[in-house]
């Protein structure tokens, strides 16, 4: 295609206009392609000299006024042919249909800008928000680096999205005045290289996506502590100390091809001695310094021509008009657009500036329309706007930024990440919030915590007994909710609240994570009467510093203290004496679940929520359970969490059914046996107690005369033994008319029926001894082969106690429960939680003759006062996922070592598979041809349990999957005669589904 030849001479007076010093590398949308080139040429041509000299005219554009304001801007831009629009706040549906609107009314494709520098969010509601520049500039390495650059390339195709061409980011301030009201946390930080760095990755990340970028605020607006929008800021810098520290990001930037320099209002006398001259209006400034001397070949815009830093002194009109003499390309938010066009022309017909000046600036403008695609523009597509502009990505990188940037400022005794959890009584106080925030929930997702809530509003007398609860806590993790971020208001510092802060630190009882403005920390001092010290966060036992109040800070920081991830953030800035830039403690993780989406471990989200949304909703619409709750991890991470359905399916229980919770309380069922039961084995095999080839006579000695005294333990454990199945143990205690036997049952509980199997069944107080005896004397099989058999595992019991000398529920709570945090997992839940969070199992019409609910549903557990190892256990998924993915991680969790992994491996490896025998030591393996008992695309090193009432576990440590699955569900509701959740193999289909998707993320 040949050159256009008009276009020459819009090129020779944009040369002409070019000092001789330019920038290392052009900004790329000065090269153009020839269909672009000629695009501009075209326009340019057709442009009237008042026509060019508008396009360098961007007005504000707001899709949240009254009716009637987008057309008085509909009708502006239209009559003065502007070129372009700067947006702020509204929404994405709004804000797109207005942009359609304005641009199907514009002569010339109109720029759209916004001040985007965390997000569209910054300015639109439904949109992603990213964390301020000032919590970015505490990661480090160069993964920080990598992260930032994504950051801008997935802005840049949200703003595109949106028809959106530039954003006034990144700022380059050096913020090295923490008193600064308007740069602030909006700065990368202090140090100009970390600043440079930093914001050189933002910029390429959105140039190289074709978004224009605009540096700001020129020449540095990061010393001072006056806010321009309110006043002409004065720096006082020499010329020297501005090119040491100011200068040196934007000099940085410039050479690396920035499309755009945003001019901040402030008076600098180094630079320009006229007296109240705002930079914006500053030739010395804008054209000698950053054109000239800078070489700087982009687009200079002005900052807001609205703002009191610059109308202050020179009048809307006025201003712009000296904005462009001053050498401005673009000016943004002109207020009198009438006023600032007739005074420029005026200044071209006067002299002051000329024509050529003003077409070169317009060309420059049109090619960087060109280099946006608005050579070809096309309307914004509203379908899917909302969804396209929240990608599942955006999230993923939220958390990873967030987590690159947490800080850990004190850590007294290595105290962080919290370990023993078996020792610690935790109690935890939201400060400034009224109720339980996302810190608590994640914290609870760790451990038993009582959660506090303290706002300024909150009465004396409940504070009182606040302070009173706290004496029985050991530990008291402190979240302190900032809802300000600007130094005027303190940060959001309520003085009632700082003292209860300030009471708390001083008990040196307290881990305190700060969620606001890390200037706030020089704020954190607390003057108490004279008869006492000060008191200050510095007394705190470990300090956090997330930098803001978002989700993300708040459940990344709980995650960070109980070690499920690590810290390796810096401070950006120096905060005072105390906290000085570049300190940060680093904190390595533990192996605690971590909470994230699927993205992290590259599954789907979408993918994964369809396929076991299906299943499951195929489980309830057939009525194969009432309801249920589904856990997956993968490579240690929680990356499914949904409860469904309900706890049962009408209101026979005199009220509406309730709907499932994720903390519900189920019963595990056979599940019991690799929760309970061999997990303690376990432990006594690595403590050299119990000999897995030895014989059920050496640790049972009243069977040293029955006919399984010589029967070895590892036939036993993969039940191989030659034992029955099970018992009816309850049969027995019945006369053929239906009564009870004597000394089995009463109505009424006494010292002889003290155990309580419903509110109206007690059980003769050595009745279970009976029941053990039954298990002693019962026949053997006649063939050893593989029979699943329940009753070795009622034994258990006593054998851990005869060997320990401590209860069976002490011994598992004290040894693997309480310290992996797995508070709920208990016999007899009734004990310790009402009955909503207990989900009802079956209507037992022919033992019990009541509804089973928060107590065993197995008759036999029922009989042993519901403490058995073969049933009886009852939790939650996400605490049952706990002991199973100590099982995947060889044994270990939390830092501490439960299990070996030489044992752990012993357990859970094919023990007889040359007899055709599935089975490891108490866990369930795939079957050697497809039987459904496990998923399809199981490992032979994975392996799990099932249970009777509908539970189901599995574990694969095969490295390419890593998974943890736990599946809780009520199928035996309201009776036991319901085959469908078998029928349709729900449990384990749903954890084939995890493997499937985790494929897919493999290839």
């Amino acid at each position: 295609m040949p050159i256009c030849r008009s276009l020459l001479v819009g090129l020779l007076s944009v040369l002409l206009s070019i000092p001789a010093l330019a920038q290392t590398t052009s900004p790329t949308f000065l090269t153009l392609n020839a269909r672009q080139s000629c695009w501009v040429d075209s326009v340019f041509t057709n442009m009237t000299p008042d026509e060019r000299i508008a396009q360098l005219i961007m007005v504000a554009g707001y899709s949240n006024r009254k009716p009637g304001y987008e057309d008085s801007l509909v009708t502006l831009v239209q009559k003065n042919k502007l070129g372009g629009v700067v947006m702020f706040q509204g929404g994405p549906m709004r804000q797109a249909r207005l942009t359609n609107r304005l641009q199907a009314n514009s002569k010339v494709p109109l720029l759209i800008a916004m001040d985007a520098e965390w997000g569209i969010a910054m300015r639109l509601d439904s949109t992603v928000r990213y964390p301020y520049q000032m919590t970015l500039g505490a990661m480090q390495g160069a993964g920080s680096d990598s992260l930032i650059y994504q950051m801008g390339a997935h802005l840049a195709k949200q703003a595109r999205r949106l028809g959106m061409h530039v954003n006034f980011a990144p700022s380059v301030d050096v913020n090295n005045n923490p008193n600064n009201p308007v740069i602030n946390f909006r700065s990368f930080g202090e140090n100009k290289y970390d600043v440079a760095r930093k914001a050189l990755a933002y910029m390429r990340g959105m140039q190289d996506n074709q978004l224009l970028t605009s540096l700001k605020h020129f020449p540095g607006h990061g010393d001072t502590g006056t806010d321009s929008h309110y006043d002409l800021p004065l720096i006082t810098k020499s010329r020297a100390q501005l090119d040491s520290l100011e200068l040196y990001p934007f000099k940085q930037l410039i050479n690396a091809g920035a499309a755009g320099v945003m001019i901040a209002h402030l008076s600098i006398p180094a630079l320009d001695t006229t007296r109240n001259r705002p930079s914006t209006l500053s030739p010395a400034i804008v054209t000698n310094l950053l054109k000239n001397e800078l070489g700087f070949q982009g687009l200079v815009f002005s900052d807001a021509m609205n703002m009191k830093g610059v109308t202050k002194y020179f009048p809307s009109g006025r201003a712009d008009e000296l904005g462009l003499e001053a050498g401005m390309d673009v000016l943004e938010f002109t207020e009198d657009v009438p006023a600032a066009l007739s005074l420029i022309k005026q200044a071209v017909a006067d002299g002051r500036m000329s024509q050529a000046s003003l077409d070169a600036r317009c060309l420059k403008v049109l090619k960087a329309k060109a280099w946006v695609g608005l050579d070809q523009y096309k309307p914004i597509v509203l379908e899917n706007l909302v969804s396209d502009l929240n990608p599942v990505q955006d999230e993923l990188l939220n958390r990873k930024l967030t987590e690159a940037s947490l800080t850990v400022l004190k850590n007294e005794r290595n105290l962080l990440p919290l370990q023993r959890l078996d020792t610690l009584r935790i109690a935890s106080v939201a400060i400034e919030s009224d109720k339980v925030t996302a810190f608590q929930e994640m914290a609870g997702n760790y451990t038993l915590i009582r959660h506090f809530n303290i706002t300024s509003k909150t009465p004396d007398s409940t504070l009182a007994q606040v302070r009173d609860s706290l004496k029985n806590y050991n530990l008291i993790l402190v979240d302190v909710h900032l809802n300000n971020i600007r130094p005027a208001v303190k940060y959001g510092l309520q003085s009632k609240t700082a003292g209860l802060l300030g009471e708390l630190v001083a008990t040196g009882k307290a881990v305190v994570t700060v969620f606001g403005n890390v200037y706030a920390l020089d704020k954190l001092t607390f003057p108490m009467d004279t008869a006492q010290p000060s008191r200050n966060i510095e007394q705190a036992r470990a300090i956090v510093m997330p930098y803001q109040l978002t989700t993300y800070t708040e459940e990344l920081s709980a995650q960070l203290i109980f070690g499920a991830i690590g810290a390796s953030g810096k401070l950006p800035v120096t905060v005072n004496q105390r906290f000085r830039i570049g300190d940060g403690i680093n904190i390595q993780p533990i192996g605690r679940l971590k909470y994230t989406i699927p993205e992290e471990v590259g599954i789907d989200s979408r993918y994964l929520a369809q396929q076991v949304d299906s299943l499951v909703n195929v489980g309830l619409s057939q009525k194969a359970f009432p309801g249920c709750v589904v856990q997956m991890a993968r490579n240690g991470k929680v990356i499914f969490r949904k409860a469904y359905g309900k706890h049962t399916y009408d209101a026979s229980l005199g009220a509406e059914p309730l709907p499932v919770q994720l903390d519900d309380l189920y019963d595990m069922a056979s599940v019991t046996k690799v929760s309970t039961s061999t997990p303690a084995l376990m432990r006594l095999v690595d403590e050299g107690k119990f000999n897995l080839d030895g014989k059920m006579a050496d640790y049972l000695p009243s069977f040293k005369k029955s006919n399984k005294a010589d029967l070895v333990w590892r036939d036993v454990l993969t039940h191989q033994a030659r034992l029955k199945a099970w018992i009816p143990f309850w049969m027995d205690t019945k006369n053929p008319d239906g009564t009870w036997k004597p000394k089995t049952f009463k109505a009424e509980e006494s010292g002889r029926y003290p155990i309580e199997v419903t509110d109206s069944l007690y059980e003769f107080k050595r009745y279970p001894k009976t029941i053990f005896q039954q298990i002693r004397d019962s026949p053997l099989n006649a063939k050893k082969e593989y029979v699943y058999s329940d009753l070795s595992f009622i034994l258990y019991p006593q054998i851990v106690k005869r060997i320990t000398g401590v209860d069976f529920e002490d011994y598992i709570k004290t040894t693997f429960y309480k310290p992996l945090g797995a508070t709920t997992l208990t016999f007899l839940p009734r004990r310790y939680y009402s009955l909503q969070r207990i989900v009802p199992t079956e209507y037992d019409s022919l033992f019990r003759k009541t509804l089973i609910w928060g107590r065993v549903h197995d008759e036999g557990a029922a009989m042993l006062n519901g403490l058995s190892g073969h049933a009886g256990l009852f939790g939650s998924a996400n605490d049952l996922m706990k002991v199973y993915e100590m099982y995947r991680q060889k044994g270990s969790y939390g830092g501490q070592q439960f299990i070996s992994q030489k044992t752990m491996a012993e357990f859970t490896r094919y023990q007889f598979p040359e007899l055709g025998n599935r089975r490891g030591l108490g866990f369930d393996k795939p079957s050697f041809t497809y039987t459904g008992n496990a998923p399809k695309s199981a490992t032979k090193a994975s392996f799990g349990h099932s249970g009777f009432t509908g539970t189901f576990v599995w574990v694969e440590p095969d490295p390419a999957y890593n998974l943890t699955y736990v599946f809780l569900c009520n199928r035996v509701y309201p009776t036991r005669n319901n085959p469908k959740l078998g029928n349709l193999n729900t449990r384990t289909n749903i954890v084939e589904a995890l493997y499937q998707a985790t494929k897919r993320g493999l290839q």
